[in-house]
Order: structure tokens, then C-alpha cells, then sequence
């Protein structure tokens, strides 16, 4: 009997004391406190599982590729020498997009900002893609000057006649109506606000995302009605009329990080897809297209001597003979036309080339990044007002940029957070940046030229000053504003640079377009190939995709490749 009560003491203790962790059911394991109890206290969303797939786009999951040419360079531009990059996964738009996204757009902004007011007449203005870009001193293409961008015969097709910046100002756009969507949709939102444009929704109390993050009271111009909270430890999609408490954070893991363009790493990684020719950890070679094979004709029996792409295949030869097996297209072509590739893009060769985040430059400089390489960083943060809080933007502080070719162009809407260049108290003692422009890093600073000399100022101080010692000799065009002799009257004087002493078109304003199309011919369709574009100019051949980074894990597998869940 003793040694039965010893027996069981034994097992009692060695249950007690081998405990390897102590109880934090529904508890934190820092402190135990409870946590997201309906009392108060701290509140994070613990069921969140993934990321959900934005609207329009797929997942590309991310890793290592030869960024640059792979083929001989018949151009002999030498701009895309190959190296090893690393991007990390994200989305990426499965189509370019097309008219009828960017009609929406432009509803929107007619809508909320009216342009028969002397404020906002420049937003809706600067949105609206350049049509004349169809027209050619020797040929009539009227027909899609008039009707490809509103016509619903063209709804489909890629839209034209963008530039970069206003590639940029619609993926800004597209991110607050997602996130405004999705909020309404969670019960942070008043359920249909977001369709009554001009009443509800107006240019003073618009959703910006940034704005709702940051100061959730002031979005929709402080109306409570809209703006809602919800019961702390609540469920998902709670009634209006019990909301309370809380507003969405970033910690509630329902708010998509930002839309924006792909950087040129992401874009060809995503266009050339050698996902679809890996074997375990290793790739079978390398791809000439998005596709397999060396050829721009498919080899498959049903299907076999079509275009795979939308492409000139020669001189005066937009689509081939009528009725015969081409690309099926003379122009641009309906978007889906032709096979996605391993990723599921459609479109990553031909129809458009496309605009990517990158500030263009000769070479990508692997030296000094290999992971998520991106020339363009500008960094800045948001203004602070005298209250202490991040200020707003109104209708009386919007600021417009002239472009060099006159174009006016709002750089921020109302009800958004008014931007400022990052100072020294983000960049001092930091290793990784120490300026808020970065464009020119290792190309095109003062340093990299042959005039500098370190420790010295004589350069700065030279006759010509930063003209002449710049190291792009690319055109300054000016624009500016001069009032008439009464005063009344604003006109604007465009001053075209004449000089002929101009020794390239590089400068921190051109801009990376990737991928060929319906006007280029088959070398282009390379997803290494690489030219660039004065970023605040369009033509008939560029369009643009969106891309958003993707927050977790690499992987949606649940355990990676040889790895054992413990």
C-alpha cells in the first residue's frame, strides 16, 4: 500500500513540475492578461489567417531569378547585363488594365471632385488620358482618338494615353475604394456609403486609407454616421447599431497594403514565370518569352501556328493576311485574348508595354542591392499640424504640378495626409539610407561624377554650378506663369530647350517600361528587355498593371518543402 502511495506521488509531481509552459489560454504570453476582452485592454485580431487576394489580381509567390538579357542583344544597348536578384511574393493585376477600370476612375473623380469648380477643374483634367496620342502626321486613326477609351467596344482592351504619374495617382485611387469596400464590409463603414457620390461622398469627406489609419474620427469629414466602431472582442460583420468602441487598425489585418506599380524586378520576374520549368529547387534553364520555346507560335496540335502574342511581325504587317492564323489584332487587342503564362498573367508580352516603378538607369546596380531591387525611392512622411496631428489636406491647400509639357496635375486630393521629405530625424546615424531622394544613389549624384572631388566645394562653386556639373545632360524644358499687364490673366510660357549641347534623355523623370507591344516587333516581347519614357508623357503603346506587396509568409503551403511540422 506505501509503495502504491509512492508510486502515485511520484507521477503527480513529475505531471506538476515537467510542465514546459504555463497556461495562457486566451491570455497573452508576455503578461496572461486576457486579450481582446469586451472590458477593455489590449486588442488584436488572433484568428487572422492570410492575406486575402485583392480584387483582379493573383498571387506570384516570390524567390530568386537572372534579372537582365539572356539573349544577344541586337540593339547593342547593354542595359540589361544580367544578375541574381531575390524578390519577395506578392499580387500582381492579371490583366493590364483596361478602359473600363480606368472609366470608373474618372467617374469617380468627376463625381467627388467637380470640375465646374475653379478647385478641382486641374484634378479631373490631369486624369484624363491623352486620346491625340492615336494621331499620326501620315495616317487616320481618328476613329480611336474619338472612341477607344469610352466606346464599349474597346471596355476590355488596355487602356491608352496614361502616363506614369497618372499610372500612379489611379493605383492611389484603386487602394482607398478596396479598403473603403472592405471596411464597409467588416461594419467599420456605413453599409452603402460609398456609392452615394456627391452627397455622402464628397471632396472634403472622401475615404483616404492613410487618413482612416491615421486619425479614423476626421475620415468623411468627422461624420460619426459613416465613421463606425465595434464591439471590443466582437464577431466579423456586426451590426451598424451595435458597433462600438474600436476602429480598424492595421493590427485587425483587414486593411490591404497599398496598390502600385510592380518595380521592373517584380515585373519580370512575374513575365518570365520560370515557376514553369523548375524541377525541386532548381530551374531548367531559361526563357526567351513568358512562354516555353524559342518560337512565338504555339506547337499545340489545336491551337498550333497562332500567335501567342499581340506583336508587329514586320514592317507594315500589324496582324497578317485577313482571315489567316496571326495574332488576331491590328491595334491593341480585349485583354484574355491570348494564354495566360505559368502564373497566370495574361498579357505579360504584346498587346502594351507597361509602365514599372523604376527611375531609369543604364544598369541595375546589383552591387549595392540583390533583394526587392527598386531605383525611385523618395521617402516621406506625413506632416504634422500645430495641433499635433497629421494634417489634411482641403480644397484650399491642394498642390498642383505643371509638367514639362504644360500638363497640370494635382500631386494630393482632399481628405488625404499632406506629404513632407523625410528629415535628419529618420536619417541620422542610419546606415541603409541618410536622404530622403534617393533616386540618384550610386548614379547620377554629384559623387558619381568626374568632377568631384571629395572634401572640396570648388565644383559648387564654379561658373555653371549644378548645370554644369550634373551627370545626365538630358533637356530642361521650363514652364511658367506670367500675368498679363492688367493683372487679371494668367498664361503660361513653355520654353523648350534648344540647346545642342544635350547629351542624353536620362534624368530622374524617365521612367522603365517593360514587355513589347502591338507596335514592336518580336525582340521586345523579352521579358529582360528594357527602355524607358519621360514620366510625364504617354503614347498608344504603354499601359500599366497593378501590383501589392503580399504580407506573411513567402508561401501559402502550411509547411515548406522538407521541412517537418513539429
Amino acid at each position: 500500500m506505501a509503495l502504491k502511495l509512492l508510486v502515485v506521488m511520484a507521477l503527480t509531481i513529475g505531471f506538476t513540475g515537467c510542465s514546459k509552459k504555463g497556461s495562457t489560454k486566451g491570455g497573452s504570453s508576455a503578461t496572461g492578461w486576457k486579450i481582446n476582452d469586451k472590458k477593455g485592454g489590449f486588442q488584436f485580431n488572433d484568428k487572422f489567417k492570410k492575406q486575402e487576394t485583392p480584387p483582379g489580381m493573383i498571387s506570384v509567390e516570390g524567390g530568386t531569378f537572372t534579372m537582365g538579357k539572356v539573349q544577344d542583344d541586337v540593339m547593342h544597348d547593354w542595359n540589361n547585363t544580367p544578375s541574381q536578384q531575390h524578390v519577395q511574393s506578392f499580387f500582381m493585376d492579371e490583366t493590364e488594365v483596361t478602359n473600363k477600370m480606368y472609366a470608373e476612375y474618372l467617374f469617380w473623380v468627376k463625381t467627388v471632385f467637380p470640375p465646374t469648380e475653379e478647385n478641382y477643374k486641374n484634378i479631373y483634367n490631369g486624369a484624363i488620358p491623352d486620346t491625340l496620342v492615336w494621331r499620326n502626321r501620315l495616317g487616320y486613326n481618328e476613329t480611336m482618338t474619338n472612341n477607344y477609351l469610352r466606346h464599349p467596344a474597346y471596355a476590355d482592351y488596355p487602356v491608352v494615353g496614361v502616363n506614369w504619374i497618372q499610372a500612379v495617382e489611379f493605383s492611389k485611387w484603386r487602394t482607398d475604394r478596396v479598403n473603403e469596400n472592405i471596411l464597409e464590409r467588416e461594419g467599420y463603414l456605413k453599409k452603402d456609403n460609398k456609392v452615394k457620390l456627391g452627397t455622402d461622398v464628397k471632396a472634403e469627406s472622401s475615404f483616404s486609407t492613410e487618413a482612416y489609419i491615421n486619425s479614423p474620427s476626421k475620415s468623411f469629414g468627422g461624420n460619426e454616421e459613416i465613421v463606425l466602431k465595434k464591439e471590443m472582442g466582437g464577431g466579423r460583420r456586426q451590426a451598424a447599431d451595435t458597433a462600438k468602441n474600436v476602429y480598424a487598425q492595421r493590427s485587425s489585418g483587414l486593411i490591404l497594403p497599398e496598390y502600385r506599380l510592380p518595380t521592373e524586378a517584380e515585373w519580370e520576374y512575374a513575365a518570365v514565370a520560370l515557376v514553369g520549368n523548375r524541377e525541386y529547387n532548381i530551374y531548367k534553364g531559361q526563357k526567351k518569352y513568358p512562354w516555353n520555346g524559342q518560337y512565338t507560335r504555339s506547337s499545340k496540335r489545336q491551337y498550333r501556328g497562332d500567335q501567342l502574342a499581340n506583336f508587329k511581325q514586320g514592317k507594315g504587317d500589324y496582324g497578317g493576311i485577313a482571315g489567316w492564323s496571326d495574332d488576331g489584332a491590328d491595334i491593341t487587342n480585349k485583354v484574355k485574348s491570348y494564354a495566360p503564362n505559368d502564373f497566370g498573367l495574361y498579357d505579360m508580352a504584346g498587346n502594351v508595354a507597361e509602365w514599372v516603378q523604376d527611375v531609369y538607369r543604364p544598369l541595375v546596380d546589383d552591387e549595392a542591392n540583390d533583394f526587392n531591387y527598386f531605383r525611385g525611392n523618395v521617402y516621406t512622411k506625413n506632416k504634422i499640424g500645430e495641433d499635433g496631428t497629421a494634417e489634411l489636406v482641403t480644397s484650399d491647400n491642394i498642390t498642383y504640378d505643371t509638367l514639362s509639357n504644360g500638363r497640370i496635375m494635382a500631386r494630393n486630393f482632399p481628405g488625404q495626409i499632406a506629404q513632407v521629405p523625410v528629415d535628419e530625424n529618420e536619417t541620422y546615424l542610419r546606415t541603409q539610407f541618410s536622404t530622403s531622394d534617393n533616386r540618384n544613389y550610386r548614379d547620377g549624384d554629384r559623387q558619381s561624377t568626374r568632377y568631384f572631388k571629395f572634401g572640396g566645394s570648388e565644383e559648387e562653386n564654379a561658373e555653371g554650378g549644378e548645370e554644369k556639373f550634373r551627370m545626365y545632360e538630358s533637356p530642361k524644358h521650363k514652364i511658367s506663369t506670367v500675368v498679363d499687364s492688367t493683372n487679371t490673366e494668367k498664361k503660361m510660357l513653355k520654353q523648350f530647350d534648344k540647346s545642342d549641347k544635350r547629351t542624353s534623355l536620362v534624368d530622374d523623370n524617365v521612367r522603365v517600361y517593360k514587355g513589347g507591344s502591338w507596335r514592336d516587333r518580336a525582340y521586345w516581347l523579352d521579358p529582360a528587355s528594357r527602355r524607358y519614357f519621360p514620366q510625364d508623357m504617354a503614347t498608344d503603346y504603354i499601359g500599366f498593371r497593378c501590383a501589392m506587396s503580399k504580407v506573411g509568409p513567402k508561401s501559402n503551403k502550411k509547411t515548406p518543402r522538407g521541412n517537418v511540422k513539429k
